[in-house]
């Protein structure tokens, strides 16, 4: 009977010690596993590394827009669904030896699409999304932040990533997805998870019809500029697209989460953003741009995607450029130093900012 107590009272240690501190983890995400389910199946190789190449090659596509529309990894999830379980159904289920492998054996399908494939997929899927949203440099310099961030990530894993108390919303969202998909639920005469999940994407995707395509002057409408159609001031303070965006506001979804999903993101995060955006856009932008004429900001738009000479003419990157794709200093000199907008130029120098502020939250929230 002794036995029996120490027993069942480390079991509930055990529990205790899977149970996140945060509420909305608890909520969302199981604790058991069944180490049991083949993960690296043919499957889940041949749907990852298709959804991380065509992700990549979409976002880049897509990033030339003024507005970039990011196809996220949710996209991956809904379409190798579907995928998965038909390669499921049709796959010979014929086992093989690989030579060289001894007594291993291996099959095209072992068995039902499962949630771990899934995920795996999912993970190849994001590793192009994440990486497919620059420019189509060679190494462009986006990439090459996404990197360091990468690297980051890993070397404070043990502070950013291991502690239970390190919990990341937007992954919550995706745990939710994948139960819905996967597990069966009771018919309780309400709506399930999956049937849900899949009203609200049906509704979604007819909706962005109208400002993506119908009516694209819903992604963007400034009061300002309605107003004062002639005035260089107005368009600069209100336009949503080529300026601050003062009284300027959206039907387009996509827009509204290009800094991150209100649905997604806690209240106090969104809080936290939008003191940041604030700061950012309407403190730091405009001294820079009239108070201080920083980089001879005045020559140039104050919001803009484009290069600039020192004239506030398009740079022509081709004329420095020699055949052989490589930068022409004689040319480089001649033609003056590359320009950015105000607004770019203080985004890049701040994402930079933000790899060094990770060290800086770290020690002040987990700093103990």
């Amino acid at each position: 009977m002794e036995i029996e107590k120490v027993e069942n009272l480390g079991k509930v240690d055990d529990d205790i010690d899977e149970q996140s501190p945060v509420e909305q983890v608890r909520l969302t995400v199981p604790t058991d596993d069944d180490s049991s389910v083949p993960v690296y199946t043919f499957r889940m190789w041949f749907l990852g590394i298709i959804s991380c190449v065509l992700l990549s090659f979409i976002n880049i596509f897509f990033s030339y827009r003024q507005n970039p529309l990011i196809i996220t990894l949710v996209t991956a999830q809904i379409a190798t669904l579907p995928l998965g379980r038909l390669m499921a159904k049709f796959l010979p289920t014929k086992k093989f030896r690989l030579p060289g492998l001894g007594l291993c054996e291996f099959s095209l399908n072992p068995g039902p699409f499962t949630m771990k494939e899934h995920v795996l997929i999912s993970i190849f899927a994001n590793a192009g999304a994440a990486f497919g949203s620059g420019t189509a440099y060679a190494v462009s310099i986006v990439d090459i932040i996404k990197v360091l961030g990468y690297g980051w990530a890993g070397i404070m894993r043990k502070f950013v990533v291991e502690p239970a108390e390190m919990w990341w919303p937007s992954t919550l969202v995706q745990v939710s997805i994948f139960r819905a998909l996967h597990e069966k639920e009771n018919d309780t005469g309400r709506y399930s998870r999956g049937k849900f999940f899949l009203i609200a994407m049906l509704c979604s995707f007819s909706w962005y019809i109208v400002p993506g395509y119908l009516f694209k002057f819903l992604s963007t409408i400034s009061v300002l500029c309605l107003v004062f159609p002639k005035s260089v001031l107005a368009h600069q303070l209100g336009s949503g697209q080529f300026g601050l965006g003062i009284f300027s506001f959206t039907f387009d979804w996509s827009v509204i989460v290009y800094l991150g999903s209100p649905l997604v993101t806690p209240f106090f995060a969104i809080l936290n953003i939008l003191a940041g955006y604030v700061v950012i856009v309407y403190i730091m932008i405009p001294v820079a741009y009239w108070g201080l004429n920083l980089y001879n900001a005045k020559n140039f738009p104050i919001f803009s995607t484009d290069l600039f000479d020192g004239h506030g003419q398009s740079y022509s990157v081709s004329a420095i450029v020699n055949k052989n794709f490589e930068i022409d200093n004689v040319a480089y000199e001649a033609q003056g130093r590359i320009n950015l907008s105000i607004m770019f130029a203080l985004a890049y120098g701040l994402s930079f900012a933000t790899i060094v502020a990770t060290l800086t939250h770290v020690l002040l929230f987990n700093g103990k």
